[in-house]
């Protein structure tokens, strides 16, 4: 099951963030069709928010068609994102985390590399464009 963390750095609002987290996990095949999410009263008391801000982000899922409710059970995964397989994506997965680990050790900090994974990002899909 999925586990929400919310980052006030982001520049995201609490419920976009839940969306967005969601999005991921179904793109990256961490959650599948009829995986439940976390109940709206358990991510309320993890994370401290108003249930009106998980509510919201729960409907915004399904009226995209990702999930449905199903009043007194639960909110289900209806659909999923991933069009790569989980054996795709593990060994690009490993090869993420020891370029990042080579980042960290050259003294890049979070920021830093974020902002040099999203140019690098940009400047790839410009130039498959180009």
């Amino acid at each position: 099951m999925i586990e929400f963390h919310l980052d006030g750095n982001s520049g995201l609002s609490p419920y976009q963030q839940i969306v967005q987290q969601v999005r991921h996990a179904l793109r990256l095949g961490l959650l599948n069709k009829g995986d439940q999410l976390p109940k709206v009263k358990d991510v309320v008391a993890s994370l401290a928010i108003n249930p009106n801000t998980v509510l919201k982000a729960y409907r915004e899922l399904e009226h995209d068609g990702l999930v449905a409710a199903r009043p007194g059970v639960g909110t289900f995964v209806t659909a999923t994102l991933n069009g790569s397989s989980f054996a795709v994506i593990a060994p690009l997965r490993q090869d993420l985390r020891r370029w990042l680990a080579k980042a960290r050790k050259a003294g890049l900090d979070e920021e830093s590399i974020e902002a040099l994974l999203m140019s690098t990002f940009r400047d790839a899909a410009r130039e498959d464009i180009a």
